[in-house]
């Protein structure tokens, strides 16, 4: 029986340009062959038996993974939107967007040590620290992490993390978490449009028509607020960190391919490796610029600072390994039913006015996103069903004409006279 390895390919949308949608290929198992013709009345009873069974075994593990992904989803959605709510919130006591950016990226760490702690709770063969660690490495290449790699595979990614990160929490300060929330969204058009220009991806209409949509949802989004320049430049902002998002996913795509767990893993803890080593000066510098300044150290709200850093790890750890245990389609569900949590949360903490083009640029983009959800063969599917739908119909139509024959029939014998005595 042989087994395929679990790979993490970075397709989908989410706030950190992380490695999601991951592939997950299950064993393959062998058919039962038929019984032999001169048996057939047990052999065909014990298949439907067998094919009952396999076919309740195939119900309960798809009912498992559907409510997984119930869970899933309400936690992607949670923590997504609570960790945008709970920056905005932050930016009340302390206005240091790049300062927070920095500081939640350092938790980044900390994938790696998850990922051998669940290694080491749920693997048959069990490797030391080192061991797991050198077999990660090889996605880097034969040599493993060097010097070399570390600056021209991992640096430019460390940049183009911080970069989303930080382009989207500044947004923040400028408008509200709906808007923000749902122009993110345009980022899995992003993507689709880099993979089509880039790694010569399939063209699809119904993509096209979806980022036809981001695109129009973004102009209606600006001109919901009559084009103020606050409200520009925050949409400027929120566009740039669902670009730099796309750009990071395609890149890895087009440099190092997929990633299994270990590797993601790995991957993720080099980057808040790189942000602790060559991202800290920038913040120190933003402080004795007083760019971004606060008077003491006491003054800030670490709580705050604590709680949105453990909500954005829990996001990326559910959104990178979540697919081990249900469909990547449900995963990026959370991220679009984020955007009404935070339209009910403005509502009654803020002053947004949803007026007729603000509603509508939000159902476009979201309807936009939808589309995108939808698989490479979706039209294949869609004429295979129409088929199986008009040949069932016709069936059932000479099911019932044969029916009407057979009554037809029976009536006409039993209105015959019968002259035997």
């Amino acid at each position: 029986m042989k087994k395929h390895s679990a790979r993490v390919a970075p397709l989908s949308a989410c706030n950190s340009p992380v490695l999601t949608l991951t592939k997950v290929e299950g064993e393959e198992r062998p058919r039962d062959s038929p019984g032999p013709a001169e048996a057939q009345a047990p052999a065909g009873t014990e298949a439907g038996g067998r094919s009952s069974r396999r076919c309740w075994r195939c119900s309960r593990a798809q009912l498992k993974k559907i409510c997984w992904g119930v869970a899933v989803v309400l936690c992607v959605c949670a923590s997504w939107a609570g960790a945008t709510q709970l920056a905005k919130l932050t930016f009340r006591k302390f206005d240091a967007p790049f300062t927070l950016t920095w500081f939640a990226t350092n938790w980044n760490f900390l994938f790696f040590p998850l990922y051998y702690a669940g290694h080491i709770c749920k693997s048959a063969e069990k490797q030391s620290v080192k061991q797991r660690y050198r077999e990660c490495c090889r996605f880097f290449g034969d040599n493993g992490l060097t010097l070399k790699v570390f600056f021209t595979k991992a640096a430019p990614f460390g940049v183009l993390w911080t970069l989303t990160n930080y382009l989207y929490l500044h947004a923040i300060k400028k408008i509200n978490t709906t808007d923000v929330s749902v122009l993110f969204c345009c980022n899995k058009a992003f993507v689709f449009l880099l993979s089509w220009i880039v790694l010569r991806d399939r063209f699809m209409g119904v993509r096209i028509v979806a980022a036809i949509l981001a695109i129009a949802g973004i102009v209606m989004m600006t001109y919901a607020d009559g084009f103020h320049s606050h409200s520009v430049i925050g949409i400027a902002l929120v566009v740039g960190s669902a670009s730099m998002s796309a750009l990071y996913k395609v890149l890895f795509k087009l440099l190092l391919g997929s990633a299994k767990f270990g590797e993601a893993a790995l991957f993720l803890s080099i980057l808040g490796v790189f942000n602790i080593l060559f991202i800290t000066c920038i913040p120190v510098i933003l402080y004795f610029t007083k760019v971004e300044y606060w008077s003491s150290f006491d003054d800030i709200p670490w709580g705050n600072l604590c709680g949105f850093s453990v909500l954005l790890l829990t996001f990326n750890i559910v959104l990178n390994f979540g697919i081990a245990v249900t469909y990547p389609t449900l995963m990026s569900l959370g991220i679009v039913l984020s955007v009404p949590v935070n339209a009910v949360v403005d509502h009654y903490t803020s002053k947004i006015v949803f007026n007729s083009v603000r509603v509508i640029a939000i159902i476009i983009i979201g309807l936009g996103f939808l589309l995108l959800l939808l698989p490479e063969e979706w039209d294949v599917w869609l004429i295979k069903l129409l088929t199986r739908l008009k040949v069932r119909k016709k069936e059932e139509a000479a099911e019932g004409g044969a029916d009407l024959g057979l009554g037809l029939q029976s009536k006409s014998r039993r209105a015959r006279p019968s002259f035997a005595r």
